[in-house]
Formats: structure tokens, sequence, C-alpha cells
């Protein structure tokens, strides 16, 4: 069988946690299988940071620009009118810098403190989308039902986009569906020991829409879980993926490998 090739369509790895060995990181991912790896964007700090890494990494590494809502503080606005200068002249260069407008959405886990904020930094940054038809990478936790209330206000408009680090019900995945163009973005909590994620996707969500992805360094999958995530560690979500909806794990991973593909590298990155 051909080797399995797959897309980490989102793994922070920019940060502080792979400063070290980042070449060794990188050489594990590539001997796994990854063919590509997205960069959310999370502040305004992390925009050298991502230029860094995807400097290092020209054509393999490949970074969105967004405010992460749990980075939503009184100077928002400031920091989303400083990103979009960016976006603009990104988007007079022939190729796009950014591939996508991520990762923002709504975060109310911890706190309710700034949600008029978050909602009003989500929505600015919708319109982005719907600008530049650059997809969506959308962060959402404690929030799905505020969520799928703006996404409803643009529905037509929306070029897609992934709901990351789904972890939901088959009821909410149902829900997430019926935003035509949107995946859902699946990583390591599909394979936590307790978890039935992958059995209920596959009951309700056809394989074509999902995308694979790490959030490394964060929620590393089994037999991992509690250490620092990498990319390399994908072919363990596939593989527990592969068995829900009972097929190979590399025709799992070229599934959504062509997906995610289509959704962030449409304008001809090959």
């Amino acid at each position: 069988s051909e080797r399995m090739q797959y897309i980490d369509t989102h793994t922070h790895i920019d940060g502080e946690e792979f400063k070290e060995d980042l070449d060794q990181v990188i050489s594990r991912a590539k001997e796994t299988g990854a063919k590509y790896l997205f960069v959310p964007g999370i502040n305004w700090d992390s925009i050298a940071t991502m230029r860094e890494v995807c400097g290092r990494y020209p054509g393999y590494i490949f970074p969105m620009l967004g405010l992460h809502p749990e980075d939503v503080k009184d100077d928002y606005e400031a920091v989303l009118d400083r990103m979009y200068t960016i976006l603009k002249e990104s988007m007079a260069q022939e190729r796009p810098e950014w591939i996508a407008i991520g990762e923002v959405g709504l975060d109310y886990y911890w706190s309710r403190e700034y949600e008029k904020e978050q909602l009003k930094a989500f929505e600015r940054q919708v319109e982005w989308s719907i600008e530049t038809r650059l997809p969506l990478m959308i962060h959402c936790r404690k929030a799905q039902n505020e969520m799928v209330k703006l996404l409803r206000q643009y529905e037509k408009e929306l070029p897609g986009g992934v709901f990351h680090c789904f972890t939901g019900n088959t009821h909410e995945a149902e829900e997430l569906m019926q935003f035509p163009r949107f995946v859902l973005g699946i990583g390591g909590v599909s394979t936590f020991k307790k978890s039935h994620l992958a059995e209920d996707l596959a009951s309700v969500v056809p394989i074509e829409r999902l995308v694979v992805e790490t959030d490394s360094p964060y929620m590393a999958p089994a037999p991992h879980r509690g250490e620092r995530n990498e990319p390399s560690f994908i072919p363990f979500i596939i593989q527990k993926l592969a068995d829900a909806y009972q097929v190979t794990p590399e025709y799992l991973a070229s599934v959504t490998t062509s997906t995610a593909e289509k959704m962030f590298l449409g304008c001809g990155i090959k």
C-alpha cells in the first residue's frame, strides 16, 4: 500500500515548546507522512513567530492570521486594525501569505468577562473571511449556540472552514454539518479511553467532512496523553478514525488530506 500522507491542519509549531528541537520535530513529522503543517495565528506576537517558522520550512508550513478569542482583551480593536492592514497587503500579492483566517471564535470556558468583545472580534474576522475568500479556522468552547447564531447570519456568503477541536456529541455534529463547505477538525481527544467521539462521528458525519489536527503542543493522543503533542502523532488519530469508519488508515488519510488541500491550498500551492 502507498505510504500514508496527512496534513496536520492545526499545530502551534511556532510555540516556545518547540524552540529547542524544532528540526527533530519536523523530521519526525515528515517520516510519519506529514505532507504539510498549518499554523493558526493567535495574537499579534504570533505573526512574527509564524513568519519565522514558515520561513525556515517554505512550502511546508503555512500560516493563518487571526486573533484567538482568549486573546481578545481591551485593546482588541487596535490589534484587529493592525492585522487587517497586514491581511490587505498579503491579498495584493500574487500568492497570499495567509491560508486562512484563524484561530478565531468564542471561548466562554473560563469566563464571560469579554463576551461582547469576543463576539465583535469574531464577527469582524468572519467578515474578513468573506471578503478575502480565505476559510475560517474556528475555535469554539462552551459557546456553540452563540457561534451558530452568528454564523447563520452569514451562511450564504461564507467560503467555508474548520470547526477546530470538535469534541461534541452527534447532535452538535449534525448542527455544524448544516453549514455547507465546513468540516470538523478532529484531534487527540478522539483517542482517549472514555471517548465515543470517533464512533459518534462515523454515525453522522461523512468522511469527506473531516480533517485531522494535533493542536500541538496540547491535547496529545493516546498513548502519548499528557506529553507534549507534536505533528508526528497524527497517525494515532487517523487509526482511531479509520477503525470507526471501517476504512484503512491510508484511505482515511488520503481523504482528509484532499479535503484540507482543497480548502486551504485552493490557490494552487503545490
